[in-house]
């Protein structure tokens, strides 16, 4: 007989999984915090006292397990640039993450519009 299934299984591992990785971005928002001065790289503007909470860490390559000690993958962006940034990256491979060659459309909906109206008047 199969071992009963635990239903919770995986709403634990989800849990686990983002607790992982908001541990893992603080480290990183921390040290990019410490090496960079406190301005979006994106549009220039400057954080500073509580407004400091609005600057991300960006991975440049999209790996965030890419954390070299210098820095060198991290830009700080700003929360509108960062999520801008990443609305680009969705823009440019599709939202399912999956790349796409996009073909230009080949309907021409006005095509034979001057007929049609010279029809209705």
């Amino acid at each position: 007989m199969a071992a009963p299934r635990d239903p919770n299984k995986l709403d634990r591992l989800v849990a686990e999984a983002r607790r992982a990785a908001e541990i893992r971005d603080k480290g990183d928002r921390e040290q990019a915090l410490k090496l960079f001065a406190h301005i979006c790289a994106r549009c220039g503007s400057e954080f500073a006292g509580a407004n400091l909470r609005m600057l991300t860490v960006h991975h440049k390559d999209g790996n965030h397990d890419n954390n070299p000690a210098d820095g060198s993958n991290w830009e700080l962006l700003c929360l509108y640039c960062h999520d801008a940034e990443h609305s680009r990256y969705l823009d440019a491979t599709g939202r399912d993450g999956a790349s796409f060659d996009a073909q230009p459309a080949t309907h021409k909906p006005f095509a034979d519009l001057r007929a049609r109206l010279k029809r209705i008047g």
